[in-house]
């Protein structure tokens, strides 16, 4: 086995603690500015507005003072299986890579016909309802790296990939056939000031992710539903826990308790 790749090759991904977040939005406009996001001038129509990584904001539903909130940073989440938007785009715009993981979307070709949006259980997928506009002087501040998107194509976050791109370059010239955990990090995870967004190869045992997903508190949005996203999060408040998914009532003590089994043997739940 490739000790570099771990078990299964490279899978990249990320590990979210949501009892570290404070919901300060930092992600969010890193995000925006790396990503050449378009800002349309009523940004209060979630509709049509573009977020590639949206932060949520609930509650535990108890009255003051008994009232706790949490943040969550919703990205793609990047399905590793039965990709829900890879499975039901006609022209093949977007695409899962097996050599990372990373699902790609390429714009050009895009016929915009929102399969995807409509597909994707995250919401994680928006649609270019209109062209970018730069006030003027604003275009100097564009990332050259990331192409602006026409109107009518889908997007959505993919986890930095020029960064990748430039990581394996920079791997290249000096000879080294790996990249290190440090080279390749994603915006939203370098601009964080709690370090609560952690990202890695999810099979390699030497980075961090590796282990925070096997922690008993590790979870993942709609699981049931078999995507097996690539994005986990954490916490050990168990009501955040059971919201991340349609658990019923007559379900939950059954799994709370396989919870605390997992917690006392060190297995991940």
């Amino acid at each position: 086995m490739n000790t570099a790749h771990g078990k299964g090759g490279i899978k990249y991904g990320m590990v979210i603690d949501l009892d570290k977040c404070i919901g300060c939005g930092a992600c969010v406009t890193a995000c925006v500015a790396e990503n050449n996001n378009t800002i349309l001038q009523d940004e209060s129509n979630k509709l049509k507005s573009i977020t590639w990584l949206r932060l949520y904001k609930f509650d535990n539903g108890k009255p003051y003072p008994e009232t706790e909130i949490c943040y969550l940073p919703r990205p793609c989440m990047h399905c590793d299986h039965h990709t829900p938007c890879v499975s039901v785009c006609p022209a093949t715009a977007t695409d899962y890579n097996p050599e990372d993981g990373i699902v790609s979307q390429i714009y050009t070709r895009c016929i915009g016909c929102r399969y995807c949006v409509a597909a994707c259980p995250y919401h994680a997928r928006y649609f270019n309802w209109f062209d970018a506009v730069w006030p003027e002087g604003t275009e100097e501040c564009l990332n050259p790296e990331v192409s602006p998107r026409m109107r009518g194509c889908a997007e959505k976050c993919t986890f930095c990939h020029h960064r990748l791109m430039a990581a394996k370059n920079k791997a290249y010239v000096e000879g080294r056939r790996e990249i290190k955990e440090e080279e390749y990090q994603p915006a939203c995870v370098e601009v964080c000031p709690t370090r609560a967004i952690t990202f890695g190869n999810l099979n390699n045992p030497e980075h961090k992710v590796a282990h925070l997903k096997e922690s008993p508190y590790a979870f993942r949005l709609l699981e049931r539903l078999g995507t097996q996203p690539k994005v986990y999060y954490m916490t050990q408040r168990e009501w955040v826990y059971r919201k991340s998914d349609n658990w019923l009532d007559s379900e939950w003590p059954r799994l709370g308790e396989g919870k605390k089994e997992a917690a006392k043997s060190g297995g991940s739940h």
